[in-house]
């Protein structure tokens, strides 16, 4: 049988402003009505008053809601902490399982970004976000992942540095794009089409910038990278992991580029990023009947992942399985937390959460 009776969630009271401030005016059907409306105000007035005031609350609200579902906004979603507990089933504590979106909101990579030891992490991991994981995240992880990629661009504009690491993201992501875009009648991609053309656009307006920069010489003339002894110089070489980064330092110089060719700096490069049985599978004889480590190397790297090296990483902690950056308070309970973390790289990070 139905609940005839007045509803207990209706709004019992109302407040009525007059020349001495707001007073209480309950309603007709409670005990206490206040018969004299016009000693307080004017019915009109007051019926006026009370329709103008609910559509402003109407307006705020649906403007509160407009700006969390805009695509353009900058709003960014912050948690208190910054950590996440990683659970890929229910239990009688926890429902549910933790996403590869909510753990992408949770962990701050924009303040990550901010750090010299953590920007080549975050990149590395939106990059292999790009090319298989977009249309895995949330509608808001996705707007989170677009911000967090427009600040790594202005970061880079403004300390033109990792101008080519940047390079290829953009360019990763916008292939990634294009293929999705021919698949959104099949539900591939969170939100209109239009907006997805619009961040398309973007990109391609990033990367009109990158490529439109110029490194500016600065204005310091004290001692430079060529001012210092040779052997000096090979050693600060020998500390790149990346080919490419050689090559282009041997184009500054004609002794720069003479250190550049050295054998012994490539063939140090290649037992570093590859073992020896990838090694002998790719060997490449010179002129000289020598093994020419530069052509070996740009081989391998066609062939084999390159080993990653990161100043600072996410961790995961196995006793309580949260996951956080390194140095960040997590409520662990063993005696030992430190022994109990273990460093990811990204692509682990990104496999922790396939089920």
């Amino acid at each position: 049988m139905p609940f005839l009776g007045q509803d207990w969630r209706s709004p019992g009271q109302s407040w009525v402003k007059t020349a001495d401030g707001w007073k209480r005016f309950l309603d007709e059907k409670s005990g206490s009505f206040v018969s004299d409306l016009g000693s307080y105000c004017n019915k009109e007035v007051y019926n006026k008053e009370n329709l103008f005031n609910s559509l402003n609350y109407d307006v705020a609200a649906k403007k509160r809601k407009k700006d969390m579902l805009n695509c353009k906004t900058k709003t960014q979603y912050f948690h208190q902490e910054k950590w996440i507990y990683v659970h890929k089933g229910s239990t009688k504590e926890r429902h549910g399982y933790c996403t590869l979106g909510e753990a992408f909101n949770r962990l701050d990579f924009s303040t990550a970004i901010l750090d010299s030891r953590r920007f080549n992490y975050v990149v590395r991991l939106l990059e292999l976000i790009a090319k298989s994981q977009l249309t895995s995240l949330s509608g808001i992880a996705q707007k989170n992942f677009m911000n967090i990629l427009e600040k790594v661009v202005l970061k880079v504009l403004e300390d033109q540095q990792n101008i080519r690491l940047i390079r290829e993201l953009l360019q990763t992501l916008y292939t990634s794009l294009c293929t999705l875009v021919q698949r959104v009648g099949k539900c591939v991609l969170v939100g209109n089409i239009n907006m997805w053309v619009y961040r398309m656009e973007t990109i391609l307006h990033w990367q009109q910038q990158l490529n439109n920069i110029q490194i500016t010489r600065p204005a310091f003339k004290g001692l430079t990278f060529t001012d210092l002894p040779l052997c000096l110089q090979l050693n600060i070489m020998q500390r790149l992991s990346d080919g490419r980064d050689l090559v282009s330092l041997g184009q500054v110089g004609p002794n720069l580029h003479v250190l550049s060719e050295d054998r012994l700096l490539w063939k140090r490069l290649c037992l570093y990023h590859f073992s020896e049985r990838q090694i002998r599978k790719r060997l490449i004889l010179s002129d000289k009947g020598q093994l020419d480590w530069k052509k070996m190397y740009f081989k391998l790297v066609r062939c084999y992942p390159r080993k990653e090296q990161y100043g600072d990483t996410l961790q995961l902690c196995k006793h309580c399985h949260i996951l956080s950056w390194k140095g960040t308070d997590h409520p662990c309970t063993a005696n030992n937390p430190e022994s109990c973390s273990v460093s990811l790289s990204p692509q682990d990070f990104i496999n922790l959460f396939k089920f």
